[in-house]
């Protein structure tokens, strides 16, 4: 006998919380609302050199779920906190040390969400009786807009600095997917939802961006990105955006730091994801500056930018 589709979603919502996620939500597999500004953007090519998100292939896979998944009927977003308090300001501000986004202060976190929601999908096949269920699980590494489906679960809303912003906790977690051929109870639509604050006219993110990277209030122009320039852009950083990057070395951080809705983050529960040494948030640059190709590997072992 099949169990009932409403009480087999709340156990997965259940089992997800147990695994450890902090949210998590059960939608059905469509493509993102705001699929359309995503194409403007990249047509505007304001994504830079990261032509992976702009490969036919890819964007094909946006507008179409079935592509990524033949039979995909249901969505399971989950997001994880990530958040640790930051080193003194006498460590972080210090011209020697270079900085590094808080995301990669400790264990690459693709290593700590994908088997959970693969140990999730496998739990949902043998509860469902179907164990053949196809299914796939993906922590930024898919065709999807996470952000845009974590709105749609009821997580929080998009941001003027387009990250989304839990209203109780701010933004300071990861998103996954899991993507499976079994209908479930789906989760309300957003309009139905109950309504959530959003920025109203805070632009403080806007303002505090070194290097003006919001070329209006919900669009990031990634050229102008510190993340981007100091993670994906493969060529020299611009010459004329160099005085402006401060000390970061591995991603940036201002405009999530100076969110008013960040005042409510509270620390991970997850021990991975805390430094072991404040050296790990901004290490010396000269140390930095000695790495080899083997000091580089052992030295960022198992962390985000190793990856």
């Amino acid at each position: 006998m099949a169990i009932p589709l409403e009480r087999l979603t709340g156990a997965l919502k259940q089992r997800a919380l147990e695994l450890g996620f902090n949210r998590v939500g059960v939608l059905r597999a469509a493509p993102a609302r705001r699929l359309d500004a995503y194409m403007r953007w990249i047509a505007e090519g304001k994504h830079g050199e990261m032509g992976y998100l702009a490969r036919p292939d890819r964007l094909d896979r946006r507008r179409d779920p079935n592509i990524i998944l033949p039979g995909v009927r249901s969505m399971v977003v989950v997001g994880l906190d990530y958040y640790t308090p930051p080193p003194p300001r006498t460590i972080t501000s210090d011209p020697s040390r270079g900085r590094i986004s808080n995301y990669a202060w400790g264990v690459d976190y693709h290593e700590i969400m994908t088997p959970r929601l693969e140990e999730l999908a496998g739990w949902l096949r043998r509860e469902s009786g179907e164990e053949s269920a196809s299914s796939r699980v993906y922590v930024d590494t898919g065709a999807i807009l996470e952000r845009d489906h974590g709105e749609s679960a009821g997580f929080g809303f998009t941001g003027k600095n387009t990250l989304l912003i839990d209203p109780r906790r701010g933004s300071w977690f990861f998103l996954g997917t899991l993507l499976t051929a079994l209908p479930l109870a789906y989760d309300p639509e957003p309009e139905e939802q109950p309504p959530v604050p959003g920025c109203g006219s805070c632009t403080r993110c806007l303002n505090a961006c070194p290097t003006a990277a919001f070329s209006q209030p919900y669009v990031l122009d990634a050229r102008r990105c510190i993340s981007y320039l100091t993670i994906e852009l493969k060529g020299w950083i611009p010459r004329e955006l160099r005085p402006l990057m401060g000390n970061w070395v591995y991603g940036c951080d201002v405009c999530q730091e100076v969110c008013p809705f960040n005042r409510f983050a509270r620390p991970t529960g997850e021990p991975a994801f805390y430094p072991v040494a404040p050296d790990v948030a901004a290490p010396p640059l000269l140390d930095i500056l000695g790495l080899d190709d083997e000091t580089f590997g052992r030295r960022f072992d198992r962390s985000p930018i190793k990856r």
